[in-house]
């Protein structure tokens, strides 16, 4: 069974309406300013992995004192182009940098002792500002949370400052967490460190461009439609959505109702591959074990797959040329220096890729209990947003709220009171046969979305091209998002490396892989 006559006429109208204001906007929209460009990196303490600095701090080759000042350097260096930390804490981190410094001068076990105990000892860290940070805010870029301050530290958090690292502070997100773009009227507006007028994805956008900016090494982001990986994407970074229940998500805002806690996975960001295992090890805590993380992986007797799009959905754009080439690439390398044989698939259920994603967002909890509204925590911590309301405040430049999230407090009105049993039945489908696919010993390869970082505001006339990242989250896979290099326009390109569950350490491997092949990470102010 196909969608109807009358479902895909609604897809295709809505895309002939959002393609007719988009015309309409690009005519009221300003000129683009002059090109501005991010200063480039000149300390060399910025150009080395978290793992590596770890390192030379154990070994005293350099304190922590000077990293973390040299990070607070090219924080106060880049923020005012990119706006990805909105609240530093540079005055404490010192003060805690200069005490893993004198803790490192009366060590008396040795090296071997501080690795074991604290491996991140001294090293940086930016967090997502929807995590518990204690003493820092707790907004969600929500202007009627203005003033909450975190109380303690969600647990990734506190594991990564109980193995060393140090908080420099928090970054940007899209409001609510619910959007692609990091834009919210409490903090404004975030921008992607390699075209300031290009957005740096959502909603864990500040985490994003500030590692993109080398203003951080390492992270902390969560994932529950492409949280972590589109950002990723579009800075030109690493991330990992870990198989969900792994890593622990409380003490985020906004909390998950419904069943959306199977969805939502919290996990590193940083710009070397190196860190991505040893982040994971911390921040999965007791729950590591889960992961096979201490097993050592052979590519060549991996089984290699790629998908280059979704078929044909009605609601996301065809995948550009570069990001198809791109991929490719990545297929040609993997056979030439590996001698595997990568396999293109073809799943024509992903075609309904965000029905399923949206569908099972709505799903009721055991107890029958629908998830919070989204209008409901708009108007936290009063009554619920009205959105029609605040569709019209907007207009007049009066809401507090952004337009993605007053068009998503709509949107919520269209539901259905029941699930689509098609929309079921095609999830239940896919589910089966990406499971038996991957197994525990496959990888595959698919595009984190259908372009590079678009211009600012575009997105909200291309809403569902998240989906290539969604419809992951809702098959519990793990998945790391890996840059390839630049593209035609100097754009980060990329590809999400998908295993099966609980199989991340695949993944990593791979990602390691990649960036010794692609190049990783890139100075966006480099030539």
């Amino acid at each position: 069974m196909a969608l109807s006559r009358l479902e895909k006429a609604q897809a295709w109208l809505f895309r002939a309406v959002t393609s007719f204001f988009f015309v309409i906007f690009q005519l009221l929209s300003s000129p683009a300013a002059s090109a501005r460009k991010l200063p480039p990196v000149s300390n060399p303490l910025l150009l080395q992995s978290a793992t590596q600095l770890a390192k030379k701090i154990r070994r005293k080759e350099v304190s922590s004192v000077e990293v973390v000042q040299a990070y607070i350097d090219r924080i106060q260096e880049v923020n005012p182009f990119v706006n990805a930390v909105v609240k530093d804490r540079f005055a404490a981190a010192l003060q805690e940098a200069a005490q893993v410094d004198k803790l490192i001068e009366e060590e008396t076990g040795g090296e071997d002792v501080l690795e074991d105990r604290l491996p991140l000892l001294g090293v940086p860290l930016s967090v997502k500002e929807s995590y518990s940070l204690q003493g820092m805010p707790l907004s969600t870029g929500l202007v009627s949370r203005r003033g909450v301050v975190a109380s303690v530290d969600a647990p990734p958090v506190a594991l990564l400052k109980r193995a060393g690292a140090v908080p420099l502070g928090v970054t940007n997100t899209s409001e609510l967490c619910m959007w692609l773009e990091s834009h919210n009227h409490l903090y404004g507006m975030t921008c992607n460190p390699y075209d300031l007028e290009r957005i740096a994805g959502g909603s864990s956008g500040g985490e994003g461009s500030i590692l993109g900016a080398a203003g951080a090494v390492i992270g902390v982001g969560s994932d529950i439609g492409g949280s972590i990986r589109i950002p990723c994407f579009f800075n030109g970074v690493f991330g990992h959505k870990t198989t969900p229940g792994v890593v622990s998500c409380e003490n985020q805002y906004p909390p998950t109702s419904g069943t959306q806690h199977e969805y939502l996975s919290s996990g590193p960001m940083c710009r070397y591959a190196e860190d991505l295992l040893p982040l994971l090890k911390i921040m999965a805590g007791p729950n590591a074990h889960k992961l096979s993380l201490n097993a050592d992986v052979d590519l060549k007797k991996l089984r290699f797959f790629s998908i280059p799009h979704d078929g044909g959905s009605l609601y996301t754009y065809p995948v550009s040329k570069e990001l198809l080439d791109a991929q490719e690439k990545v297929v040609k390398r993997l056979e030439a220096d590996l001698g595997v044989k990568v396999q293109e698939v073809c799943f024509p259920e992903l075609r309904y890729g965000f029905q399923i994603w949206d569908t099972y967002m709505g799903l009721p909890d055991e107890e029958g209990k629908p998830p919070l509204a989204f209008a409901e925590l708009m108007g936290e911590p009063g009554r619920p947003a009205w959105a029609f309301w605040e569709l019209l405040k907007r207009m007049v430049g009066k809401s507090e709220h952004t337009m993605p999230a007053i068009f998503l407090a709509l949107f919520e009105k269209t539901h259905l009171s029941k699930p689509s049993p098609f929309i079921i039945q095609q999830k239940e489908a896919l589910q089966k046969k990406m499971e038996e696919l991957l197994g525990t010993d496959g990888v595959l390869l698919y595009p984190p979305h259908p372009r590079v970082a678009p211009k600012h505001h575009h997105p909200l006339f291309r809403p569902f091209d998240f989906t290539y990242t969604g419809i992951l989250n809702i098959l519990g896979l793990p998945v790391t998002q890996c840059p390839l290099g630049l593209g035609e326009e100097g754009l980060p390109l990329g590809v999400q490396v998908v295993a099966g569950k609980l199989q991340d350490h695949l993944t990593l491997a791979v990602a390691l892989y990649l960036e010794k092949t692609f190049g990783g990470w890139r100075d966006p102010g480099g030539k």
